[in-house]
Parts: C-alpha cells; structure tokens; sequence
C-alpha cells in the first residue's frame, strides 16, 4: 500500500482544498492528511484570525472522500518524522524553512516528495478578503 501525507491548516476549506486532496490521493492508496494546530498557526500567523477549532477544521477534512485518516500536527519537521508514508504531497508556496526541512528530511529517508500546483482562482486569502469586502 502507497502512503501519502499532506498537510495545511485547512481553515476555510474550499474547491481547492478538494483538488489538492483528490490530486495527492491520487498518487497512492491512503492520504493522511494533517491539520495544524490553532495555537501553532496563531503564534506563527498572528493576524490569521483562524474561523474555525482545530478539532472544527479536522471534522470538516475527515469529511471528504478522498481522505483516510486526519492527525493534528504542529510542527511539520515533526510530522513527517511521526506518520508513516511514501509519499509527501505539498503545494508550491509551502516554501519556508520548516518546509524545506521536512523536504530534506524525506529525500534523505527515501521518501517522495510532490508538488501539486495551486487551484487557480481560489484561495484561502482571497476568500476572506472577499467577505471582508461583502
């Protein structure tokens, strides 16, 4: 069985989330996908203003058909240390440190690492701003 894990905050989950789910399930037989925790995306993203709990976000994630199993996660320099898979779906802009880390970790213990490419026309940001704006 082929393992492939992803990660986000998933906040205000939308059609690109789904894709990026489909897409990374795509590449196996499982997808794990974790969801950072609250106190984590707030203290790194003050001005994050997160909608949802994390337990709130891992419903939600749970709930779509193209994923197997939630964790929380905090730090994924950690997570991809503590989950077992194959494979580690991520998108474009996951590009700080902790990204490239985690990057560096899976090429050095024979783990995939695949970029999946953005959902264009959507994004967490925009839609915030668009219901700023209503």
């Amino acid at each position: 069985m082929k393992r492939i894990l992803t990660v986000g905050v998933y906040d205000l989950l939308h059609v690109g989330h789904v894709e990026l789910f489909r897409k990374a399930r795509a590449l196996g037989d499982h997808l794990t996908v974790a969801v950072q925790a609250s106190d984590v995306v707030t203290a790194f993203k003050p001005d994050a203003h997160l909608v949802y709990t994390t337990e709130e976000r891992c419903y939600m994630v749970r709930a779509i058909r193209y994923v197997d199993e939630v964790v929380v996660y905090r730090d994924v320099r950690d997570i991809v240390k503590e989950v077992p898979f194959d494979v580690f779906a991520k998108g474009p802009d996951q590009q700080h440190a902790g990204f490239q880390a985690a990057v560096e970790w899976c090429e050095q213990n024979g783990r995939e690492v695949v970029t999946l490419p953005r959902t264009e026309g959507i994004s967490s940001s925009e839609l915030k701003q668009l219901i700023r704006n209503i």
